[in-house]
């Protein structure tokens, strides 16, 4: 049986990543299942479900976080497709990155902007 915070992680999950949020967890089964439960339970049933943020507003945080990082393509991109799921829109990520060029660097803002380009060519495929 799986706790409230799973439950709620879950849920959260579903609502801001979707599809890319389920492949990391069952991505994550072969090598540890404990850790898909914890990355289910601290940062979605624990973080993303508190009060205070707007779901649009908790992922420019994430993307922006990410952005900056320079070295989580990956995470960003799982995150780029949330924050679309949540009400971004494509100029609104776009933007994220051209701020980050300030505080995080140019190089860091190029690889958001790919990655960001790669989620987009991504969605614009499926909606064909």
């Amino acid at each position: 049986m799986k706790s409230n915070r799973y439950l709620t992680g879950w849920k959260m999950l579903a609502e801001i990543d979707g599809e890319q949020g389920e492949k990391v967890v069952e991505a994550l089964k072969d090598i540890s299942p404990d850790f898909a439960d914890l990355l289910i339970e601290f940062p979605f049933g624990d973080v993303y479900s508190r009060p205070g943020l707007d779901l649009k507003s908790r992922e420019i945080a994430t993307v922006a976080a990410l952005t900056a990082m320079g070295t989580a393509a990956p995470q960003l991109k799982v995150h780029i497709h949330g924050a679309l799921n949540v009400g971004c829109t494509h100029q609104e990520i776009i933007e994220i990155m051209i701020q980050m060029a300030i505080y995080a660097g140019f190089p860091a803002a190029l690889n958001g902007l790919f990655a960001a380009k790669e989620v987009f060519d991504q969605r614009d495929g499926q909606a064909n």
